[in-house]
């Protein structure tokens, strides 16, 4: 049988970072917690919890905090059938979902799809960043229960579905492209034009180089990990990047934007990968996903 309380007081570690913040919301001290997480340690030959700051989940620690954000949704179930079940003074503690999506759609059209869920439903979300290519491995590892993704193949125990593509254009503004590319883009004048890279995950730009030219070229780039700072980096003219349509689509009309090649679009295909375990759970989260992505996104 497991310990609940123990497994409960170390997902909350992981949670909030930190002992002293998860005996905050336990209501208990940081003794007590710190007991029973090494005591549920002990008991199962592994570490569960990296300590630092913050502290995070080991792999195993991960799959038991999904555990536990599945008892958490089970028992938010029972007790709205079995009201008396609730302990009154002992109010009910929030269950947090851990998803996770790119960047660029978060900057775009993600919070107007979980918004509705947010309002309406009686859970916290935890929303992690990471490159649409490398997501998946969020859902593999199990530190999430769902996630954007570019991988089309259901990650194993997931149930897929398609949301559409992200346009992305590549943009920068009038004296930047009249300095850089007077005379055309060309191999020769990406391989000095500055360029903006996401972080290290980033390949967009590469995709578009090879596209536009036929083959991958070294640039220099300022490393910027931010959606909306990328496009103001290029109204600023600090260098050229692949923003999303829906982002500067409203610079190049008024002009402050010019495409570097006017048409020359790169497409990013989508998808919603949900845990099979929490598919019925999620479903109002997951329809409003859907709804909104095919709305805003490319077919």
């Amino acid at each position: 049988m497991l310990d609940y309380p123990a497994a409960l007081a170390a997902a909350m570690v992981v949670q909030t970072g930190s002992f002293e913040a998860a005996a905050r919301e336990l209501n208990v001290t940081p003794s007590a917690v710190s007991q029973r997480v090494k005591q549920l340690e002990e008991r199962l030959g592994v570490v569960l919890i990296e300590r630092g700051l913050p502290c995070t989940a080991t792999p195993k620690g991960e799959w038991l905090c999904r555990h536990m954000e599945h008892v958490g949704m089970l028992e938010k179930e029972l007790t709205q059938q079995l009201p008396g079940l609730v302990i009154p003074e002992r109010p009910a503690q929030k269950v947090t979902l851990n998803i996770a999506t790119n960047a660029d759609s978060l900057g775009t059209w993600f919070l107007k799809a979980v918004a509705p869920f947010a309002r309406k439903a009686d859970y916290l979300l935890n929303i992690a960043i990471d490159d649409q290519d490398y997501t998946a491995e969020w859902l593999q590892r199990g530190r999430v229960l769902a996630a954007v993704t570019s991988l089309k193949r259901p990650v194993q125990g997931c149930h897929v579905t398609p949301l559409g593509r992200l346009r992305y254009r590549a943009t920068a503004n009038p004296q930047f492209v009249a300095r850089y590319f007077s005379s055309g883009v060309t191999a020769g004048a990406l391989a000095q034009a500055p360029g903006l890279i996401f972080n290290q995950k980033d390949r967009l730009q590469h995709d578009w180089i090879r596209r536009a030219v036929g083959k991958t070229i070294a640039y220099p780039a300022h490393w910027l990990p931010s959606t909306q700072s990328f496009v103001e980096a290029c109204l600023l003219g600090m260098g050229w990047g692949l923003n999303p349509e829906q982002l500067v689509k409203h610079h190049l009309a008024s002009g402050k934007l010019v495409e570097l090649v006017p048409g020359a679009i790169l497409d990013v295909p989508l998808y919603w990968q949900v845990s099979r375990l929490a598919r019925d759970r999620l479903s109002a989260l997951s329809q409003d996903i859907v709804a909104v992505a095919r709305r805003e996104l490319v077919d």
